[in-house]
């Protein structure tokens, strides 16, 4: 079996972080695909090699010279070349690409360049090959990845080999680079992952795992030990920086686990995603997973008498929001009165519209809106099995005087959403981790 390695920028962006992805690497024979980013930021205040192709390609454009920008993305890979000792003549290619950037070059295959370089590096430190992403990641006309024909070039070319592989790109049906949005890298990993059948999909980066808490708000808070992908999404949804989607999708159609983890500390176990964990994987005795959340909800809840026995209400009330691009998050509903949550910048200048629409449509006896929501959601597989979860949590905010605006839980018992001011957003997150992580 294979493991497939990603690494991110932070990962790649010296000679001293390529010694630490070539170690973690050779510990271990099965990790023998390594999909690699463009070098990231050595030091506060440095750039992103990607940040300044995007430059040089800006400057390209508008007739301005970008000599001093490409000088310092030939620094970068002239140094960890020099640094490390490899016989990649990459002063030759960097030239070659300066001179079809004088000659014209298309934005995305620019960009591309930085995981092409990095890849082509990595690959004679390793010893490995070099596959180009063009060779095997085939996107269709709309920019979706034709999965069919990329999975079965991959298979073909890393059959029996050790391979290094750009991220971020593949190649369109004109044979021109295409490239995904920030973050693509994480993408291409979990489709050669997927590709390959792999074992686990290891994604690399510069924290030991997804952390419980926004540690912005909440000091320290504990990397997460094991996810459920449903739990993911869970998080993702309710405002936590996870992973993208295009990065889960993938493995997670072949059952592949997701192991989250850190260069820079290659022993911590990191984040293990999984479809599910049998109950010898499960020790943790904690039944909150993760918590996170969003601020500027807004509120509308409709009411009128016998709204609940009337067929139909609640599509037509659902059918305004539609119209009006403001798509409801969460539908609490009471009786004879449904409330509707709708994040503010959805909502925007479309309150007054919707109102007379909702009258028109509905006929109200009362439309409430209350603005400034937050919203945060415990997430958690076992609160399914924990009778009480929802007192302790209300009870918890009520003992720290912070007042519950909504309440909403999934029928699958996943997560317990609340609905607080904006201005108890951050205690709300501190209450909630330190009485059920801590």
């Amino acid at each position: 079996m294979r493991k497939v390695v990603k690494f991110g920028g932070s990962s790649m962006a010296d000679a001293v972080q390529f010694k630490k992805v070539r170690d973690i690497v050779l510990a271990d024979a099965k990790r023998n695909v390594v999909i690699v980013s463009a070098p990231g930021k050595r030091f506060s205040g440095d750039h992103k090699i990607t940040d300044l192709l995007y430059l040089c390609h800006a400057h390209i454009k508008y007739g301005v010279s970008c000599d001093s920008i490409f000088s310092m993305i030939e620094e970068r890979y002239l140094s960890i070349c020099k640094d490390l000792g490899l016989s990649v003549d990459i002063a030759s290619v960097l030239a070659q690409l300066r001179e079809k950037m004088e000659a014209g070059i298309s934005q995305d295959e620019l960009v591309s360049r930085g995981e092409c370089f990095c890849a082509m590096l990595m690959a004679d430190f390793l010893g490995f090959d070099f596959i180009d992403a063009s060779q095997w990641l085939y996107f269709n006309l709309d920019g979706s990845v034709n999965q069919e024909r990329s999975y079965f070039a991959l298979k073909t070319l890393a059959e029996g080999r050790r391979v290094v592989i750009p991220g971020f790109y593949g190649i369109l049906p004109d044979g021109s680079i295409r490239t995904f949005s920030r973050g693509g890298s994480d993408i291409t990993g979990a489709l050669a992952a997927a590709a390959l059948d792999a074992e686990v999909y290891e994604n690399w980066t510069d924290v030991s795992g997804i952390l419980m808490a926004d540690p912005r708000i909440v000091e320290n808070p504990e990397p997460i030990a094991h996810v459920t992908y449903d739990e993911l999404r869970g998080l993702s949804y309710a405002g936590a920086q996870v992973l993208h989607e295009g990065t889960v999708s993938p493995v997670r159609e072949k059952n592949i686990p997701l192991n989250i983890r850190n260069t820079n500390d290659p022993d911590h176990p990191g984040t293990l995603i999984c479809e599910r964990f049998d109950e010898e994987t499960e020790q943790d005795p904690r039944f909150i997973t993760g918590v996170a959340g969003r601020k500027n909800f807004s509120i509308v809840t409709v009411i009128k008498s016998g709204m609940s026995s009337e067929a139909g209400a609640l599509r037509r009330i659902l059918k305004v929001f539609d119209q009006h691009g403001a798509t409801a998050e969460f539908v609490p509903s009471g009786i004879d009165s449904f409330s509707l949550v709708v994040a503010g910048d959805k909502l925007g200048g479309n309150l007054f519209a919707i109102l007379g629409a909702l009258q028109e449509a509905i006929a109200p006896d009362d439309i409430k809106v209350t603005s400034n929501i937050s919203i945060i959601t415990a997430v958690g597989r076992k609160m399914a099995f924990r009778p009480g979860t929802s007192g302790r949590i209300f009870a918890a905010l009520g003992e720290h005087g912070i007042n519950i605006r909504m309440i909403s839980q999934g029928p699958e018992e996943l997560s317990i959403t609340v609905g607080v001011d904006d201005k108890d957003y951050s205690e709300t997150i501190r209450v909630l981790y330190n009485s059920f992580v801590k």
